[in-house]
């Protein structure tokens, strides 16, 4: 009968990949939102919060919904 531990240890080749990513993630978007303050809604501290509390998807919407152009123009 397999142990929590030797459960975990079954899966870290997946989960370290994963987890890596996310941090990946997380760090480009928060770079991203702090140096280019242009957002199609929202502020830079709403941005960074939804960036760093909700993990994996927060970058993704960040990228998809909030992001505006890199020249300032916001789009609608």
């Amino acid at each position: 009968m397999n142990t929590d531990l030797e459960l975990l240890i079954e899966y870290l080749p997946f989960i370290i990949p994963l987890v890596l990513l996310q941090f990946g993630l997380a760090i480009f978007s928060v770079i991203h939102v702090i140096r280019h303050p242009h957002y199609r809604f929202g502020n830079q501290v709403m941005w960074l919060l939804i960036v760093l509390f909700i993990q994996f998807i927060g970058p993704l919407i960040y990228f998809i919904a909030g992001r505006g152009d890199e020249d300032g123009r916001v789009h609608s």
